[in-house]
């Protein structure tokens, strides 16, 4: 039996929020170095549940801003909107959510969250998102400080009771775990596989000459589903993690 090589990996994807940077904060200086080394060996992609704000926040301002940034495409809501730079960033396209489907998940997802009995005492900011493509729950606020949030719901299961209220309430739609506190309604079928078969289709490149690196790898973590889609997965611990995975990853493509 004659054993081809493994493809060369053209595509490396990262989850945001607890892989690039910790959650709502910006990526550090040698984060953002290391990137754009990585770009100038290989495509890469950053697939969150976030929205284009976020990335604009947490991610842009501490990328180098030239041409190289052509070889970068950003997936908010898990790929429901896609964006490409070219001189400037560009919003390929954006499946948004009806009003009246917006209006039926807030009206479920408060009502979940009362009778689940996890209606917190003090919020920081937004605790509903409408994300155009995803609504988002949060639990404490979109900017609730990460040490509360860390210490909210470490076990998932305030957020697995809320899922499975909502999944009664709401059966057509998808509902999944996001980040530390988060609850993410969407269309069925829209997690990060769905981001990664846009990628594979609007890029031309295979899920097997593709790496996907994230926190949440696990049995019902956010980043799961890329691994699913038969990609291959490097599950991180955090930034830290992520650094020494893309140095390797540099030094292999190099």
């Amino acid at each position: 039996m004659i054993k081809t090589a493994n493809p060369v990996k053209r595509l490396i994807c990262y989850d945001l929020d607890g892989t690039l940077a910790e959650s709502k904060s910006a990526l550090d200086t040698e984060m953002g170095g290391l990137l754009h080394d990585l770009l100038a060996v290989a495509k890469v992609a950053v697939i969150s549940g976030g929205d284009w704000p976020q990335f604009q926040k947490q991610l842009l301002p501490n990328l180098p801003h030239d041409k190289i940034l052509a070889n970068l495409s950003i997936l908010p809501t898990c790929g429901t909107k896609f964006f490409r730079y070219n001189g400037d960033w560009t919003k390929v396209y954006s499946e948004d959510l009806s009003t009246e489907e917006k209006t039926k998940i807030v009206s479920a997802l408060k009502k979940a969250v009362e009778t689940a009995g996890f209606t917190a005492k003090q919020v920081w900011g937004k605790v509903i998102e409408d994300r155009g493509s995803q609504i988002t729950f949060s639990a404490l606020g979109q900017q609730a400080p990460l040490a509360e949030k860390e210490k909210w719901d470490p076990d998932f299961a305030k957020r697995q009771k809320i899922k499975a209220i909502l999944e009664t309430v709401l059966p057509e739609f998808s509902v999944r775990l996001g980040g530390t506190t988060s609850v993410d309604v969407t269309r069925p079928g829209v997690d990060k596989a769905y981001g990664i078969r846009k990628l594979r289709d609007l890029l031309g490149i295979s899920l097997n000459e593709m790496i996907f690196v994230g926190d949440a790898l696990f049995p019902g973590g956010n980043d799961y589903p890329a691994k699913e889609a038969g990609v291959v997965s490097i599950r991180v611990g955090g930034p830290s993690d992520t650094k020494l995975v893309t140095r390797a990853i540099i030094a292999s493509l190099s």
